[in-house]
């Protein structure tokens, strides 16, 4: 039978990733992101958080809203490109500066450079393809349309 003895005087190398976010609240709108990478000489670990701007407006706009302030709870909504086209196609457009309704939406439309990045500017515009041909149609509003075409019969009798 063999025996062998050995001598340990230092515990091997080991780089350990920091726990980046552990604060035991569910309230927090911070993901923690951590590595680490060991070889036998050398050993690097680091971390750090990642802000979730998307819960923290929600985070806030719950409060303000159960603080009564609800138009504004729908503006900071708002500022969600997502939210503020789903206003849109809704008919309920985003409060602009203190107006809402209709009053919100001609401000909108005058001031589109006020949208949230990424908003789709829709065009009431419709392809269909019928044996290669394409058709456009535009939705007009009936003093649009009249302006356009004020022989119509819609437009005589106003």
């Amino acid at each position: 039978m063999q025996k062998i003895e050995q001598e340990i005087k230092s515990p091997p190398p080991s780089a350990i990733a920091p726990s980046i976010g552990s604060s035991y609240s569910q309230d927090l709108c911070t993901t923690g992101v951590s590595g680490a990478v060991q070889t036998q000489i050398l050993g690097f670990s680091g971390g750090r958080s990642i802000r979730d701007e998307n819960c923290e407006r929600i985070k806030l706009s719950k409060t303000i809203y159960d603080m009564g302030m609800k138009v504004a709870a729908v503006s900071l909504m708002c500022q969600d490109s997502r939210v503020f086209e789903a206003m849109e196609m809704a008919g309920t457009p985003c409060p602009y500066q203190g107006l809402i309704g209709s009053d919100a939406q001609e401000s909108w439309d005058r001031n589109p450079q006020d949208k949230p990045e990424g908003v789709t500017e829709f065009e009431y515009r419709f392809r269909k393809s019928e044996q290669g041909r394409e058709f456009d149609y535009r939705v007009y509003s009936k003093q649009e349309f009249c302006d356009e075409a004020p022989e119509e019969i819609i437009c005589t009798t106003m």
